[in-house]
Parts: C-alpha cells; sequence; structure tokens
C-alpha cells in the first residue's frame, strides 16, 4: 500500500487525506494562478477520485472561469485563508490540491507546466518540464 497523501491549511482547520496517487502534478502560470498566488504560478497535484478524499474542516468556496472558460470551484480556510483544494466544474471526479498544503511538500513532483503563454519573465520554472502553451487536452 502507498502511504497516503495529507495535508490542510496553515491553522490545521482544514485537513485532507487520500490513499490515491496523483494522476496530474503541475506548475500553473495562469492569470487565475497569479493572482490567487499572489505571485507567478500555481503548483498542484490532481488526485482521480474526489469521492474518495477525505476532508475534514469547513472551507470557503468560490468560483471563477479559468483561461479555459472551464469553472474552476477554489475552497481555502476561512480562518487562515489557506487555499488548500480546487474541483473542477467539468471533471467532479476529480480534486486537486495546492502542493504547498501538503504535509510533506518534498513529495510534489511536477510533470508539467502549463499555460506557459502567461509566464511572467521573473517566475522562472524549472526548463526541463515539459511546457504546454495551455491546458493539455486527455
Amino acid at each position: 500500500m502507498n502511504q497516503p497523501y495529507t495535508g490542510g491549511c496553515a491553522c490545521g482547520k482544514i485537513r485532507y487525506t487520500t490513499n490515491h496517487a496523483p494522476i496530474f502534478q503541475n506548475h500553473c502560470q495562469c492569470r487565475d494562478c497569479q493572482l490567487r498566488s499572489g505571485t507567478g504560478h500555481g503548483s498542484y497535484l490532481t488526485f482521480p477520485a474526489r469521492a474518495e478524499m477525505t476532508i475534514t474542516g469547513e472551507a470557503t468556496h468560490w468560483e471563477v472561469a479559468g483561461d479555459s472558460g472551464n469553472m474552476k470551484i477554489h475552497s481555502f480556510c476561512p480562518t487562515c485563508g489557506t487555499p488548500v483544494y480546487l474541483r473542477f466544474a467539468a471533471m467532479p471526479e476529480l480534486i486537486a490540491v495546492h502542493a504547498g498544503s501538503l504535509d510533506e511538500p518534498g513529495r510534489f513532483a511536477p510533470h508539467v507546466l502549463t499555460y506557459k503563454i502567461r509566464g511572467l519573465a521573473w517566475d522562472a520554472i524549472d526548463p526541463a518540464l515539459k511546457t504546454f502553451e495551455k491546458m493539455p487536452t486527455g
């Protein structure tokens, strides 16, 4: 059995755990990620089975249309403000967590950089990563 992925917000009021391995790990330089993170990108692990991720605590949610036009539902701690996870209206079975919210953030191993087209010159990402101008399909 694999070691579960666990994490949560800075104050500990929201926690998550899943026994699934992530199916996609990425840095994203879309404008939404830049605005929400307060820096040049967001970093995420996407898991295949939202229904099988245990989440404790009450998150606050807000929705935004991503650069793709698809709606994203962002969830953050109303106490400390930490962004913890996000869901996708077009793919409700998936859930992504912010890499920085992991109890062991060293487990984050990005596969790709998405939305390179929005990248800022001062936000250098590992040039060895495969890059996509936007979000890859399939």
